[in-house]
């Protein structure tokens, strides 16, 4: 059985079937919901907001990873939480003061973690690093779904991999952008655990099988 978890990106779905795309993934081999918020500010793009990450916990029978790409997240940590999220992941370019900020996502009960953007060198996590359940390293700049994976991921996975392992820690490594069957196995033989997939899971004529065949090319 596959270790690797896969957490389809709601960002994807249809939103005029907004549940049954729910549905369609409580039924799945998905391990995680990746719910991605945007504020048009740190991102060029806008999402969803509190209202719609609460109608999908009602539905949801699986974590909400919830991913902030926004400016100054601390100031709705307690909010993302209330309405549901059970992991809470940050930019490390977004927050000022990251420790307090990973710590007030941990006081609400939530998992933290931090991410970072396409070019950001994992050296910036080496005394962060224990306080993270998660890194998400991101595989694309941010912003946009459909787009291509950049080949930069692999070499910086592997470099992150090797942190984690020195320092006896076992951190869960997302990689968010571009995932597909093309190269989720790479992305897993670098050290990845956790795969984001949007666009390559939702357009695909049968999204229940594409997951499934996603969980067997990780399967170690």
């Amino acid at each position: 059985m596959s270790t690797t978890k896969i957490a389809p990106s709601v960002l994807a779905a249809d939103f005029a079937n907004l549940q049954r795309d729910i549905e369609m993934i409580n039924e799945s081999s998905a391990d995680w919901f990746h719910i991605d918020v945007m504020d048009g500010h740190f991102v060029p793009n806008i999402s969803y907001g509190m209202p719609v990450i609460k109608a999908i916990k009602k539905y949801a029978k699986k974590p909400l990873d919830v991913h902030l790409m926004i400016e100054k997240p601390e100031r709705y940590i307690e909010e993302f939480a209330k309405i549901g999220a059970d992991i809470i992941t940050v930019h490390y370019e977004s927050t000022v003061h990251l420790h307090r900020t990973l710590t007030q996502i941990e006081d609400t009960g939530c998992k933290a973690g931090v991410v970072l953007n396409l070019t950001t060198p994992v050296s910036v996590l080496e005394d962060i690093l224990p306080k993270c359940y998660m890194v998400l390293l991101m595989s694309i700049n941010p912003g946009f779904g459909g787009q291509k994976l950049e080949e930069i991921i692999y070499n910086k996975i592997t470099k992150l991999r090797e942190m984690a392992n020195k320092k006896g820690l076992n951190t869960l490594i997302e990689i968010d952008g571009g995932v597909n069957g093309e190269n989720a196995h790479k992305l897993v033989q670098s050290g990845a655990n956790v795969l984001v997939a949007g666009s390559y899971i939702f357009k695909s004529s049968d999204p229940t099988s594409t997951i499934n065949d996603l969980k067997i090319l990780t399967s170690s």
